[in-house]
């Protein structure tokens, strides 16, 4: 595993290499111990592309919730044919009847937070638990709260045992634009409710369309001071520095 001042001394770099020279490193360091998580976000798939272009065969993995639209659920079939390789789904330890009977209906309308940690930061936290590397789509133009993303973050994931992980997101200095580009330039099948207003997009009772000139995540749980579901929150970053 790396160090803090082994993260520190490829952060620089980092942000002036390609993505493409970013996974390569990430694979010849880890292998198939570092693993791409999507959720489907126009990065994700850009990521998955030029990982595949590259010969880099991550495992992915995405957060099947229970509670994903039916574009979300069709597309994960469309880009596993288009792809030619599976897409791990990770699912919470009860299905949302289960969690309905234990903390009463749509918990995720009354304390959308509680809802998160069960259905994503929990089935997460096991799948972290077997890597060394995990690989976001995170942007640095998304939203406030991620404009000081790191090309590449060092994390505590489990301080009683002493295992930290690397946070690596290659995607962090892209724009939207050339995202939305590369995509189309390269026909990647993406959610059709992208078109329809749709900017981002999470489960369906917390997700609604969103202005072009707002935050691309302002659709996101609206009505509460919440702007992360918590899967990028749960963890101590243990670098301190930002590039």
């Amino acid at each position: 595993m790396l160090t803090v001042s082994e993260v520190k001394s490829l952060a620089e770099p980092f942000n002036n290499q390609t993505t493409e020279e970013i996974l390569g490193w990430a694979w010849k360091c880890f292998g198939t111990r570092a693993a791409i998580g999507t959720s489907f976000q126009g990065a994700g798939l850009v990521m998955m592309h030029i990982a595949k272009q590259n010969n880099l065969p991550f495992p992915v993995f995405t957060l099947d919730t229970g509670l994903l639209f039916p574009e979300t659920v069709e597309l994960k079939k469309r880009l596993e044919d288009f792809f030619g390789f599976v897409i791990e789904p990770l699912v919470a330890d009860l299905t949302v009847e289960q969690q309905n009977d234990a903390q009463g209906p749509e918990l995720w309308k009354r304390e959308p937070d509680l809802c998160c940690t069960m259905r994503k930061v929990f089935p997460l936290r096991n799948k972290l638990s077997d890597l060394d590397c995990w690989i976001t789509g995170l942007r640095r133009q998304q939203s406030d709260t991620r404009s000081d993303v790191g090309i590449i973050e060092l994390y505590s994931f489990d301080e009683a045992a002493g295992k930290d992980i690397v946070k690596l997101n290659p995607m962090a200095n892209w724009a939207r634009e050339d995202i939305w580009k590369y995509i189309h330039e390269n026909k990647i099948p993406y959610n059709p409710l992208h078109d329809q207003g749709y900017r981002s997009i999470g489960c369906a009772p917390c997700t609604q369309k969103s202005g072009s000139g707002e935050d691309e995540r302002a659709g996101r749980w609206i009505g509460f001071k919440k702007v992360e579901c918590g899967i990028h929150t749960f963890m101590s970053k243990k670098n301190d520095f930002q590039i």
